[in-house]
């Protein structure tokens, strides 16, 4: 059985749960990139994953965005390279960040209100601001 890939401390998902497909990659390379596969699709079906705790999985399809289908599966092309085991380490590096970003419970915002010297401050600035336009203005005839 291979082993665990960790995500936290507490959370780690089975290399079985990814499905890797190699395709050709598009782009530069001469003759090379018409007869070899080296880019890597890799599939990661989040919605049915036991190992995802539910909070998480809902951070983490927000943080996938397109990379998110229908189906609740995460897909990763990685083609930067010309080597097929480093796209397949890439693809599963890029898993794992998204997966650990996900991991992070974000902090509540705590609501406050502003100071009075703040908002003394605040109105002071506008009225002076308003003597410097009023000070712009045509004098009104008869006065």
């Amino acid at each position: 059985m291979p082993d665990l890939i960790p995500i936290t401390r507490t959370i780690s998902i089975d290399p079985a749960e990814i499905e890797e497909t190699f395709v050709r990659a598009s782009g530069p390379g001469g003759q090379n990139v018409n007869k070899v596969s080296s880019a890597v699709q890799l599939r990661f079906d989040l919605t049915n994953s036991p190992n995802i705790p539910e909070p998480m999985k809902r951070r983490v399809a927000v943080l996938a965005g397109k990379r998110l289908t229908k189906d609740g599966i995460i897909v990763i092309t990685a083609n930067s390279h010309r080597d097929q085991p480093m796209n397949r380490t890439d693809a599963q590096a890029r898993l794992v960040e998204l997966l650990v970003a996900g991991s992070h419970v974000p902090k509540p915002r705590v609501a406050t209100r502003p100071t009075l010297a703040s908002k003394r401050r605040r109105l002071d600035g506008k009225s002076i601001r308003s003597d410097v336009k009023n000070m712009r203005r045509n004098p009104i005839d008869g006065q």
